[in-house]
């Protein structure tokens, strides 16, 4: 593994002290979970393949469900993989009759990333890379760019909305020879589902049809084969917060994502999609509850059960749920150990923590948490973190002070962590 750059030292520690998932950094902290990641990676090399996977990822609220997905797109970009993430709220959703929908693709595509703009902005980068690589063939075979161009987007014309997809891809090929910029940003708007208005889109560049609530899940498989034409593996699709599905009142609502879950299920478990991966990632009640959840759908329920043989500690990772326990008391430790290194990273004059410390922090949290220590890492973390500020600014503080004169507690209801010093005030 690389070191650890001093941009994505900061960006790590800076989101672990707010308590929110780092994008940047997240492998040189990443402890426990090697089996789901090891079954996680095989459904990598399976989609860049050409295949197709379907995971659904559940965990309690800051279990780590989202690092562990961003830990699989770290791998999947490894892997020339295409990923797009984004999380679901009321405006964004799966399905929809009022633009929910093609909100949620616009930020799907805002978001895209490749291993060389892993931060995302990525779509017109791939598009490029796949009009240059249709020249090098051209000059390669001594044909004409527009035929081999024309030759390989006919691949995708037999796919739902394929024709005017191929169309907008054409076009802003016309736009880079040209130096059209208006056309070109035209081209990337369709793409990226931001037209509102058919005859908007068909004034800027001749198509019929636009993205809407009904082509999301058309035009991400329409955009994983024309990820793997411009020369990618494929394309990852990470969705986070499915809890909001959950969440919605209206059940004719609900079960209209719900029924565009087991589409998409059915379809990448049939293989009926190339190159196409989606994670999705959710809490047991979003899955489990007989009235609200996944499970309230007959369909879904077969599906998505337990293997019935996996019990007493005998697990089964191969089917679509990937379920996230809860950390070990060493994994912890171990975590809290490659925490201070992350945290010391490029100052050969700090002190490290001698290791008795990582045990008596953990025996701390036990005693002022409970079992939440391990049940929901964030709020552990968090502290540490902060116990580790407190140190590096204040040279004359000893941690075993620190400790005692610290007290840590969790609201159970709503996951808020509070710290609270005689001496000192930790800002957590």
């Amino acid at each position: 593994m690389p070191p650890l750059r001093p941009r994505e030292r900061d960006a790590l520690i800076q989101s672990l002290r707010a308590g929110v998932t780092p994008l940047l950094g997240a492998r040189h902290i990443q402890v426990g979970r090697d089996a789901e990641i090891s079954a996680l990676e095989k459904n990598l090399d399976h989609i860049a393949d050409g295949g197709s996977a379907f995971r659904l990822v559940i965990g309690e609220y800051g279990s780590g469900k989202t690092f562990f997905m961003n830990l699989v797109r770290g791998a999947a970009m490894e892997r020339q993989l295409v990923v797009a993430h984004a999380d679901l709220n009321p405006s964004r959703r799966l399905h929809s009759s009022g633009g929910e929908s093609r909100s949620l693709y616009a930020e799907l595509m805002k978001n895209l990333a490749t291993r060389t703009k892993p931060e995302g902005g990525a779509l017109q980068t791939v598009v490029e890379k796949f009009i240059t690589t249709a020249l090098a063939e051209a000059r390669k075979a001594g044909s004409k760019p527009e035929d081999i161009i024309h030759e390989r987007l006919g691949d995708l014309s037999e796919l739902v909305m394929g024709y005017d997809f191929a169309t907008v891809i054409a076009a802003y090929w016309r736009a880079y020879e040209k130096g059209d910029d208006a056309l070109k940003d035209n081209a990337i708007r369709w793409l990226r589902g931001e037209f509102s208005a058919k005859s908007d889109a068909r004034r800027a560049l001749g198509v019929r049809e636009i993205i809407g609530d009904a082509a999301l899940y058309d035009q991400l498989k329409l955009m994983a084969k024309f990820c793997r034409l411009a020369g990618y593996k494929g394309l990852l699709i990470c969705l986070d917060e499915l809890v909001n599905l959950y969440k919605l009142a209206n059940t004719q609502a609900r079960n209209g994502n719900y029924e565009q879950i087991l589409r998409i299920l059915n379809d990448l478990e049939q293989g009926s999609a190339e190159g196409l991966g989606f994670v999705l990632g959710g809490t047991p009640e979003f899955l489990m509850d007989p009235r609200r959840g996944l499970f309230s759908y007959p369909a879904l329920q077969s599906r998505l059960a337990d293997n019935p043989f996996a019990r007493d500690r005998l697990v089964d990772m191969s089917g679509p749920v990937l379920r996230l326990g809860n950390l070990g008391r060493e994994q912890f430790v171990a975590l809290l150990g490659k925490l201070e290194a992350a945290y010391r990273s490029g100052r050969p004059d700090s002190t490290a923590l001698p290791s008795e410390a990582f045990a008596a922090f953990m025996r701390h949290c036990e005693q002022r948490i409970g079992e939440a220590a391990f049940r929901t890492p964030r709020t552990t973390i968090t502290a540490f973190i902060g116990l580790l500020a407190v140190l590096e600014q204040n040279p004359g503080a000893e941690w075993q002070t620190l400790l005692k004169q610290t007290h840590i507690s969790l609201d159970r209801d709503t996951d808020v962590l509070t710290v609270s010093d005689e001496l000192v005030s930790l800002s957590l």
